[in-house]
């Protein structure tokens, strides 16, 4: 029973890891990665479809994309949709290819992307914390249920309290790397 619920807590931190890390990915640090596109929708036969289903994007130099479409005819689609993304991007297209050069970030820019992180950290911290207390409350209700005894459901509650705290020091690391990338020059 125990187990049982310190595994599913596990797993649930380790998804909102995973999905603060793709998050932190699409964060723009002057390098060019594809995830920093992938994301974004396009009006395909109208229907949205992520860029990624519809095109290849791959990196050629450091600061540029490449997007080269599967279909021609999504070319000027795949146009609006990046002008459209608040990621400020500038595609040229020479009838076959999209070309993205990635600017350098201004001071302010880098700032403001700072503040995007610390703001999804905070994101991640509060979901790790509930799902901390779903995990508490589970073992409680056990406990109520005369599953746990009161000793089993302290043990539990500290398991439960170490392993948020490993996750929240992962958090702080990766929010530093990106920090760090992020004012990189």
């Amino acid at each position: 029973m125990i187990e049982q619920i310190l595994r599913d807590t596990d797993s649930k931190m380790q998804k909102a890891m995973s999905a603060l890390s793709h998050e932190l990915a699409t964060i723009r640090t002057g390098r060019a990665t594809p995830a920093l596109v992938d994301h974004i929708k396009v009006d395909y036969h109208s229907v949205l479809t992520p860029l990624n289903q519809i095109a290849s994007i791959s990196i050629p130099e450091a600061k540029m994309l490449l997007i080269q479409p599967w279909d021609r005819t999504s070319l000027r689609d795949i146009e609006k949709a990046i002008l459209k993304s608040e990621l400020g991007l500038n595609p040229t297209s020479d009838g076959n290819v999209i070309r993205i050069v990635i600017p350098a970030l201004t001071e302010e820019r880098r700032r403001d992307l700072i503040k995007a992180v610390h703001k999804r950290l905070e994101e991640t911290r509060i979901a790790l914390r509930n799902i901390r207390r779903d995990g508490i409350e589970s073992l409680k209700k056990a406990e109520k249920e005369k599953q746990l005894s009161q000793d089993q459901l302290n043990r539990a509650t500290d398991q439960i309290q170490k392993l948020i705290d490993s996750f929240i020091d992962k958090v702080n690391k990766v929010g530093q790397d990106k920090e760090k990338e992020i004012m990189e020059i």
